[in-house]
């Protein structure tokens, strides 16, 4: 059987290498749990797929974030969402992410939409945090949202900086307008230009955002391996539970931390949090 739950606790059985000097690209990782493992390409890992199984789909979608520091690295070219459609993912049918996933079994279009994680690790004075968190907990506005709400942002300052006037109501069409990431990373070709042109969208952690930060979430201690998960109510509760315990023995379960901690726009997540 596949799943996060299944990732996590591999990484569990092998908590101390995160310790290592290494990258975190080259921890040991359980490949038979993986359909892919691309480095560099989002996303770097896949957990595989499990045939009907409706309570562990499995498929679920990794990007390691490695830090020296307890500051959550840049999102490089993808905004980090809680859930993606594999069908935005994969680029054509000649993809290597589509073959690894193919090779490894998975019939690739039966989960259309995936759970993305994001294994987080930082450093801090000899210290370590570790962290295999759901995307949700960055996303606290929709990525058309976020996108059109700084595109009208950037475009009042430059109104103001240049004196030129533009109505609400045109300022509201050109921001529904820009929703799309797709928008700026396309390649545009100019007309007599001897060179193309791409935009690029970065998104960096604001502070409240940050799961490292002994400040924001204290609860998340110093050398410890943490999964992460919304837990907005008590379904949400009782449905991890479930969960852990078809993965998990009573004994394995009584040896690990078990809370919530409150995020400061996005509400309740559950850790399930070991010492390394």
């Amino acid at each position: 059987m596949f799943s996060i739950y299944h990732f996590f606790k591999d990484l569990l059985k092998k908590k101390e290498s995160l310790l290592e000097n290494q990258k975190l690209e080259n921890f040991p990782f359980d490949e038979t749990l993986l359909s892919c493992k691309s480095i560099g390409k989002f996303p770097d890992m896949a957990v595989r797929l499990n045939v009907g199984n409706e309570r562990l789909t499995g498929g679920e979608l990794i990007e390691l974030k490695d830090s020296r520091s307890y500051g959550v690295p840049s999102f490089n070219s993808t905004i980090p969402t809680g859930r993606k459609q594999i069908v935005d993912i994969l680029s054509g049918e000649n993809s290597s992410i589509q073959f690894q996933m193919q090779q490894a079994g998975d019939d690739v279009y039966s989960l259309p939409v995936r759970d993305v994680f994001y294994l987080i690790r930082g450093r801090n004075k000899g210290n370590i945090k570790t962290c295999l968190v759901h995307g949700s907990f960055f996303e606290t506005l929709e990525e058309d949202q976020l996108i059109s709400n700084a595109f009208e942002q950037m475009l009042r300052e430059r109104l103001e900086q240049t004196g030129e006037l533009l109505s609400e109501d045109v300022i509201e069409k050109l921001k529904k307008v820009f929703t799309s990431q797709e928008s700026f990373s396309k390649v545009r070709h100019i007309d007599l230009a001897s060179i193309s042109l791409r935009f690029r969208i970065m998104t960096g952690v604001e502070a409240q955002g940050n799961i490292l930060s002994t400040k924001q979430y204290p609860e998340i201690r110093d050398n410890t391996l943490n999964l992460i998960l919304p837990c907005d109510d008590s379904h949400d509760e009782e449905t991890i539970a479930a969960n852990l315990h078809l993965v998990f023995e009573e004994h394995e379960l009584n040896k690990l931390n078990r809370f919530k901690i409150k995020h400061h726009f996005n509400g309740y997540f559950f850790v399930l949090q070991a010492d390394i």
